[in-house]
């Protein structure tokens, strides 16, 4: 998602996953954000390869603009240490998706950081809802489960949740 966002606000992205056909949307977010001066945390720097494999490829950190045949595969280091400082300061933290492909050692750091921030904020009294089977699957790999509030496998109906959707097995319940 990051990438689409980044790409959408003129960044070049190299060979990094782009959702083309949700660029305009995007571009919405964005124009959206800066007219409600409200602050979009997109990553800044960020891990890269020329190759999406765990042991091929050259790996790359660059700030900014990706060069070309290159693709972010994990947020970078200045981008992690920022969004561990904004994690901690918060009261609620809703997170879905991981910030690289955690489950390869190259890969993973960004993801680890911010696990543990949550975690963190949640020990000083936050309130975090993990949400999504790949987050869920990261928070457990890093032995973090048990640091935060809720975890959830179900990320999509988390974020339809907190959208106001009704979702239909929880008006059942609400019936009852």
């Amino acid at each position: 998602m990051a990438y689409t966002l980044l790409k959408a606000a003129g960044q070049k992205v190299g060979a990094s996953r782009v959702e083309e056909d949700c660029l305009g949307e995007a571009k919405t977010i964005i124009d959206t954000a800066a007219r409600e001066e409200v602050e979009l945390h997109l990553p800044f720097d960020h891990i890269c390869s020329t190759e999406f494999n765990e042991k091929a490829g050259d790996i790359e950190v660059f700030e900014d603009a990706i060069k070309p045949g290159f693709m972010g595969l994990d947020i970078g280091p200045k981008t992690q240490h920022r969004y561990a400082e904004i994690i901690k300061k918060a009261k609620t933290i809703v997170w879905n998706g991981p910030m690289g492909v955690f489950e390869w050692d190259p890969f993973k750091i960004g993801t680890k950081h911010i696990a543990e921030a949550i975690a963190e904020a949640t020990a000083a009294g936050a309130t975090s809802i993990v949400g999504g089977g790949d987050s869920a699957a990261a928070m457990e790999a890093f032995g973090l489960s048990d640091a935060v509030s809720h975890v959830s496998t179900g990320g999509g109906a988390s974020l339809a949740m907190l959208s106001g959707k009704a979702l239909p097995a929880l008006e059942v319940l609400d019936d009852a």
